[in-house]
């Protein structure tokens, strides 16, 4: 067909008759569309890092607290992931009993975020609720387990639980595909053998077995949570041996040694906090 083709706009995209040297329409001198995103999804990052935190102290007892009680001293550390992103649904539990033992927990909800979070607060509020029965620590596990498989779909987590009778100082507790606790005595430390118990939220098939051991006046007893032992570069077993050894290289739950600096200094010995998981460490000291 005949007729004029129109004219092709400039290489550079500018109005025509735009003043020489001009920044384009819609885009003011100085300023990056790129740079601009990647500040405001820093600002939506560290939004929600702050948010995700304010609902985990929400939640949790105080972190930095101690309890001292006539016959232990108890403590724990929490210490957040480096990256908003990677904030997990670790928890923790010391509490009394109507009977007068002690209810010990640690757990960690499968993935990061706000939504582990809020699972996280189901889940531990669940066990405490249960707790409270005076139930075994296997059977406790097995109603936490049906809860996961009935009313968390796609969730999984893992837990130890346990009670602390001080009146015969016996430690009875089961765990849910967790690290099983250590056992610091007279200068040594070891990880006690951990009774049958799958994932939370894996299979109802499965029972969870349970286990004890007497604890001893000056025992030192360390329940935690994979992120203080499981790094990109090691796997949990290597973690493990570090804690051990730095337990007894730090002296820590040696007579007279302040708890507190004890736990800051074995996180400090096994390569500091962990920067992609929330690391929670709950120890309980047997005075008497």
């Amino acid at each position: 067909m005949g007729g004029t083709r129109p004219a092709l706009p400039p290489a550079d995209d500018r109005d025509p008759g735009a003043t020489p040297g001009a920044a384009p329409v819609g885009i003011l001198p100085g300023k990056n569309i790129g740079g601009r995103r990647w500040a405001e999804r820093r600002e939506r990052a560290v939004e929600e890092r702050r948010v995700t935190l304010a609902l985990r102290e929400a939640i949790l007892p105080e972190p930095g607290a101690s309890i001292d009680l006539p016959y232990a001293r108890i403590a724990v550390r929490y210490v957040p992931a480096g990256r908003a992103s990677s904030l997990g649904g670790d928890w923790y539990d010391a509490a009394p009993l109507p009977d007068g033992r002690m209810f010990l927990a640690v757990g960690d909800v499968s993935g990061h975020g706000l939504p582990a979070i809020a699972e996280m607060a189901q889940l531990r509020h669940a066990l405490l609720g249960l707790s409270m029965t005076g139930a075994c620590p296997g059977m406790l596990l097995t109603w936490l387990n049906t809860l996961v498989l009935t009313r968390l779909d796609d969730t999984t987590a893992t837990a130890v639980c346990g009670h602390f009778d001080p009146a015969t100082r016996l430690f009875t507790w089961a765990q849910a595909g967790h690290p099983a606790p250590i056992l610091v005595r007279r200068g040594g430390a070891r990880q006690l053998g951990a009774p049958r118990g799958v994932v939370l939220g894996a299979t109802s098939s499965l029972p969870y077995g349970v286990a004890d051991v007497r604890l001893e006046p000056g025992d030192l007893l360390l329940m935690f949570t994979d992120g203080l032992v499981e790094r990109r570069s090691r796997d949990i077993g290597a973690g493990v041996s570090l804690i051990v050894e730095a337990a007894v290289a730090t002296g820590l739950g040696a007579a007279g040694a302040d708890l507190d600096a004890g736990l800051d200094g074995l996180v400090e010995a096994i390569g500091g906090p962990n920067p992609e998981d929330d690391t929670c460490l709950l120890a309980v000291a047997v005075t008497g």
